[in-house]
């Protein structure tokens, strides 16, 4: 995978250089009529939905938790709250993500965030090589590998996604 070096772009990419972590960028154009932001760019790219992860913000007893998702599945709230050591979870409000992580939905990476949140990703991320998030923004994705997302992000696995039937 080529490591970007430029000190410019966006907040993830910036932070992928700064910690020497080694990604591919993919940029695509964005359809603004477009809401499924995950799929959009599986598509676009050609790859596999599995590999292509969504970032969602959720509250968990009080605190904005990260959970990365396969943009080809759900959010597992219950298990999101278990994976943090609580009974509920809800997701986020939207402005209150937007705020804490400096991204404007549909472009939030896990990456560079304004603050670090706790952050669980979904298990299967482990059968891949590399993974594909947001790169911070619409039409925007870095390929990286899962051991160096969780490093990135200090984050945790855990079986949250469940796939769409």
């Amino acid at each position: 995978m080529a490591k970007k070096t430029s000190g410019t772009g966006t907040p993830a990419t910036v932070a992928l250089t700064a910690a020497g972590i080694a990604f591919t960028p993919h940029s695509y154009e964005h359809d603004p009529a477009t809401t499924n932001y995950g799929m959009e760019a599986a598509t676009v790219l050609g790859v596999s939905p599995e590999r292509v992860f969504k970032t969602l913000m959720a509250d968990v007893a009080g605190t904005l938790t990260v959970a990365i998702v396969p943009v080809n599945g759900t959010l597992d709230l219950k298990a999101l709250a278990s994976a943090r050591g609580q009974k509920k979870a809800a997701m986020a409000d939207p402005a209150a993500a937007q705020r804490r992580t400096g991204y404007v939905l549909g472009g939030i990476s896990p990456l560079g965030q304004r603050q670090l949140s706790p952050t669980v990703l979904d298990e299967s991320a482990l059968m891949c090589e590399t993974i594909f998030v947001s790169g911070g923004r619409r039409g925007f994705d870095v390929e990286l590998s899962p051991a160096d997302l969780l490093t990135l992000t200090k984050g945790t696995t855990a079986a949250i996604g469940t796939a769409k039937h």
